[in-house]
């Protein structure tokens, strides 16, 4: 009996596959999103799975070459519409939640402004979310979602935290750290910068590493001491009606001791009320105290000397 059983659980599955055999050349010799909804969207993922016979494996497979072949049909088209991106993709993901080749893909599809993707960065966000609760160990997906808040939604605290937490999982490389102290701060977050930064100083061998979160901890005492000075010359034009000259002005005024100086050494200029470094290149991450003209870096990079 057992046996019988299992013969004709065997020839089902048989038959249930080679009858989707002539299903998937449908599909393929079509081109239309009608044609896509009406054989591939089953608005149930839970459904497909349980049609799935235990096979979830395999039609995770199925469901995962659908979505690229429905990403390439619509991105090869220049649409603006991925209707149907977002319900495969669950379908694929509930049958093989394992699947991280669909998570990171998938969420940049998601991510990339029309006709490059969905235009959906939040959707990628919960998308990657899921990716790391079915995967926590693989630290490529918080990389991927930070990497999301970074560059689709600009948020750079966001994208920091999901760095740092992906720089704690088990074989993360080091530049994950690294990523999340550059954009704690470009975001402003001096504090948390500080600490990653006097961290990753601390704690790593590796040269250029080190180099790196020396410049970055020089250009935080740069940008710190810049905001400091430039309210002491603000508050000079404020009660005098216009800016100090130079220096020697706030020395008089008794608001400096002597002529402040910055964490190389060399003195501020002061030019029309602005407080500036003389030397640019000697801080390539500063983002206060910049000539008019030059723009800080917002794009975190490792110093390469």
């Amino acid at each position: 009996m057992n046996q019988r059983a299992v013969f004709i659980s065997g020839a089902l599955t048989v038959v249930l596959l080679l009858g989707s055999i002539p299903l998937l050349q449908q599909v393929d010799q079509q081109r239309q999103d009608q044609t896509l909804r009406d054989v591939l969207y089953i608005p149930s993922a839970q459904t497909v799975k349980r049609l799935s016979l235990g096979y979830e494996g395999l039609m995770a497979d199925v469901y995962w070459t659908r979505v690229v072949q429905y990403f390439g049909g619509k991105h090869y088209a220049k649409s603006r519409e991925y209707m149907l991106l977002e319900p495969l993709l669950d379908i694929t993901t509930t049958l093989d939640p394992k699947l991280l080749v669909a998570y990171q893909f998938g969420s940049t599809f998601l991510a990339q402004n029309p006709p490059e993707g969905a235009g959906d960065p939040k959707a990628a966000v919960r998308f990657a979310e899921r990716g790391i609760q079915n995967n926590p160990e693989e630290w490529r997906l918080y990389y991927q979602l930070g990497f999301i808040y970074w560059q689709e939604l600009h948020d750079s605290r966001a994208a920091s935290e999901a760095f740092l937490r992906g720089s704690q999982v088990p074989g993360a490389l080091p530049w994950m750290k690294v990523m999340a102290a550059a954009l704690a701060q470009n975001g402003g977050e001096r504090q948390t910068a500080r600490y990653l930064w006097i961290n990753i100083l601390r704690d790593s061998e590796d040269k250029l590493l080190r180099s790196n979160a020396t410049k970055r901890l020089r250009a935080l005492d740069n940008d710190q001491a810049v905001d400091a000075l430039q309210a002491i010359v603000d508050g000079y034009k404020t009660r005098n009606g216009h800016p100090p000259e130079s220096w020697g002005d706030l020395i008089a005024d008794r608001q400096l001791r002597g002529i402040p100086r910055d964490p190389m050494g060399n003195q501020y200029a002061l030019r029309n009320g602005r407080v500036e470094v003389q030397d640019p290149d000697d801080f390539p991450f500063i983002t206060r105290g910049l000539p008019l003209g030059k723009e800080a870096s917002i794009v975190p990079k490792m110093a390469s000397k």
